[in-house]
């Protein structure tokens, strides 16, 4: 019979590590002016620059009520810039400007903090980024099997 106490859930253990390393972030990135969701969008960008919003929030799993207010503070900062496209105006295209491109010498180091904090090397971080991609699968998965159709 499964156990119903709070230290026993797996659940409990996801939620208390995530809130370590995003309270860890919101420290590492203060020198840079990022909130984490935001370092989110500059790694995104950082891959790979001119990126519709729609792009970003599939790729970073955010819905658009949610992506929008980041994007227009970090337009406001000066680090990216949002273009309406010429042949459909509900398209937007998210650009580094030069202090966002700039921007990423700055954060080289973090992973590195984040790893070290995390007492794990790079293969470590590799096998924990593997199991927590295979985690997130399944549980999609799951989840979209026993989800309502319509």
């Amino acid at each position: 019979m499964a156990s119903l106490r709070l230290d026993d859930q797996l659940c409990f253990g996801l939620y208390s590590a995530s809130r370590a390393v995003t309270s860890l972030y919101r420290v590492v990135l203060e020198d840079l002016d990022l909130t984490y969701p935001q370092y989110l969008v500059m790694l995104a960008l950082w891959e790979r620059d001119h990126r519709l919003v729609k792009e970003l929030g599939t790729e970073l799993n955010l819905d658009s009520g949610t992506l929008s207010p980041l994007l227009k503070r970090l337009e406001s900062a000066g680090v990216v810039e949002r273009v309406r496209q010429a042949d459909d105006e509900r398209s937007v295209r998210i650009s580094l400007t030069e202090a966002g491109e700039a921007l990423r010498a700055k954060a080289k180091g973090i992973p590195d903090v984040i790893g070290t904090a995390m007492a794990l090397d790079e293969a470590g971080i590799a096998r924990m980024r593997a199991e927590l991609d295979r985690l997130t699968e399944s549980v999609n998965a799951y989840r979209e099997a026993f989800s309502p159709a319509g």
